[in-house]
């Protein structure tokens, strides 16, 4: 049994071996990609929506009102950001119903990408809200000797981001193989059902992660208490 993605060889170009988890992924984001594409190619004013388009714009909108919850403004950037980790990490755990199909969040190079992605994502948006310098003070808050540890704060979200992610995926496929020996006629049915499931919560938290995460770098700096009062009196 193969534990993840990146030991299955799809083809090779030039001598260099494309596995199993590059090859879904560019799989994925043609999906993603071609049914965006299809669903808005008639998006004007004077067309009525279909329901492919309605249930798109409940998608979108769902993913923005989650983002408003969090962080109380409305802000496109962190919905492109998020609502695209999103729709990658969920359509990438729901194709697993689809038989030889090798999710490429059962990779860890590929769940460390996407910690990644929120790790760089974070200072690029604190600096874009606050600007480099108020951004760094963040780091030295509430006082200078937290330094180092708000630093390995941050580094160890997307470690927890990366493994959170691949264990809960590694874990089901591992349980599948089990229960697939013991009883291949029973359980594959309850684990597919149990595994999609797992997907859409899992895409959710770590979107929600990220969020929290950004929100946090972008958030206004609190008001000393002599500018507090007098807002609050205003």
């Amino acid at each position: 049994m193969e534990l993840t993605p990146d030991d299955s060889i799809v083809f090779a170009i030039g001598g260099i071996a494309v596995n199993s988890t590059i090859f879904n992924t560019w799989l994925i984001m043609a999906l993603l990609t071609g049914v965006s594409v299809l669903i808005t190619r008639n998006l004007r004013p004077d067309v009525p929506p279909d329901r492919w388009r309605t249930t798109l714009e409940v998608i979108v909108n769902g993913i923005q009102g989650q983002i408003f919850e969090i962080t109380q403004r409305r802000d496109r950037r962190l919905l492109y950001f998020t609502g695209t980790l999103f729709l990658y990490i969920v359509t990438s755990n729901l194709l697993t119903v689809v038989p030889g199909f090798d999710p490429p969040t059962a990779s860890l190079s590929t769940t460390t990408a996407l910690a990644l992605s929120v790790l760089v994502a974070v200072p690029l948006f604190g600096i874009g809200s606050r600007g480099l310098g108020g951004y760094l003070r963040t780091y030295l808050e509430p006082s200078v000797f937290m330094l180092p540890f708000n630093i390995i704060s941050e580094f160890s979200r997307g470690v927890s981001l990366a493994i959170r992610l691949y264990g809960n995926i590694m874990s089901g496929a591992v349980i599948a193989a089990i229960l697939l020996g013991v009883a291949p006629f029973f359980f594959p049915v309850v684990m597919d059902m149990l595994g999609l499931l797992t997907g859409i919560i899992q895409a959710y938290i770590f979107a929600i992660l990220a969020t929290v995460y950004i929100s946090s770098a972008t958030a206004s700096p609190p008001l000393p208490d002599s500018k507090q009062t007098a807002k609050d009196q205003t």
